[in-house]
């Protein structure tokens, strides 16, 4: 796939809201009041309008995506994970019997689809090209499927208490303690930080969300194992976070990953209030205050009117000459 191909379709997309995957992706962020740090329960995100998502989906009810053009229709690992998230939430709120099922094959869904890598590793993959920074070749891992892939299959234990969820989490998170030069989805630094990649690039982009997203599929298999490897992967990977946020801080907006040439991406005005969000959550899972201090700073950010046209344009000019 040419990544003007794929620019072009995107803003398509954007400027006259023809279908596209971004359907999916795009709702206001929200933290879940019903959800705990305590105990597994309901997921940390609300995911109403992912609950609701209209399709197209498979003849199993497995969702996906709209890509248009040469890729079509396509299975996204993580719009999968998410999906089951938003079902299991729904089952939560309302008990309903066949929204519980949908979570279910979901699970059933990621259990059949963790592929092992020549490595020995076992990842969900993405079986379709994809532009960033370089043209990502199928089948490409993510740290981000692996961790919400976790948080999908310890939730179907709860809800079926049927071993083959458990089992197929204990190997997934083999990835997490594998480099991704060993078929894992971590960089492991010399000074001991722990980078969770959404994308496994050289050199790595630590992508802020993906990194989030990835920390939070841990600590949910740790509440639903107490596994002590688990919470160390997560203890390592959220202080990492916590050490380089300042980085992250563009004085007036949110990155949304560290710049690797020297010219910072900042995150788009739906994933900086993601930010916000994850940043929120992160710190009742640690205890970190710094956690809220950065939310409440780019919360701050946000409700400046220079600060976001600011931040729109400068998203623009990235996307214009980079990626």
């Amino acid at each position: 796939m040419q990544s003007g191909d794929y620019y072009r379709r995107l803003l398509e997309a954007y400027l006259f809201k023809r279908p596209s995957h971004l359907d999916f992706w795009h709702e206001v962020p929200q933290e879940n009041p019903a959800a705990s740090v305590q105990e597994l329960g309901p997921y940390y995100l609300v995911y109403r309008e992912k609950a609701d998502y209209p399709g197209p989906f498979d003849p199993q009810g497995i969702p996906l995506l709209n890509y248009r053009g040469r890729l079509g229709l396509q299975y996204n690992p993580i719009a999968i994970a998410q999906y089951g998230l938003a079902q299991f939430n729904r089952c939560q709120q309302t008990g309903d019997a066949g929204v519980c099922k949908r979570t279910l094959g979901i699970a059933d869904w990621l259990i059949e689809h963790l592929k092992r890598t020549p490595a020995g590793s076992e990842l969900w993959t993405h079986d379709f090209e994809w532009p960033y920074r370089e043209i990502l070749r199928p089948p490409w891992g993510s740290a981000l499927a692996q961790g919400q892939g976790l948080s999908v299959l310890v939730r179907a234990q709860l809800l079926a208490n049927d071993p083959r969820y458990l089992q197929a989490a204990q190997r997934a998170l083999k990835a997490f303690e594998l480099s991704m030069k060993e078929g894992g989805v971590v960089v492991r630094e010399p000074d001991g930080d722990l980078w969770l990649e959404e994308y496994l690039v050289t050199p790595p982009s630590h992508i802020l969300n993906g990194s989030i997203g990835a920390c939070w599929g841990l600590f949910d298999y740790w509440l639903a194992t107490r596994d002590s490897a688990a919470k160390r992967l997560f203890d390592e990977a959220a202080s990492t976070l916590a050490r380089h946020l300042p980085r992250y801080d563009a004085g007036f907006w949110s990155l949304y990953e560290l710049p690797s040439n020297g010219t910072p991406m900042l995150a788009s005005p739906f994933y900086h209030r993601l930010h916000i969000v994850q940043l929120k959550i992160l710190a009742r899972m640690t205890g970190q205050p710094l956690f809220d201090q950065y939310a409440s700073r780019w919360a701050d950010y946000e409700k400046n009117g220079w600060y976001r046209a600011r931040a729109l344009w400068r998203k623009a000019i990235f996307k214009l000459f980079h990626y």
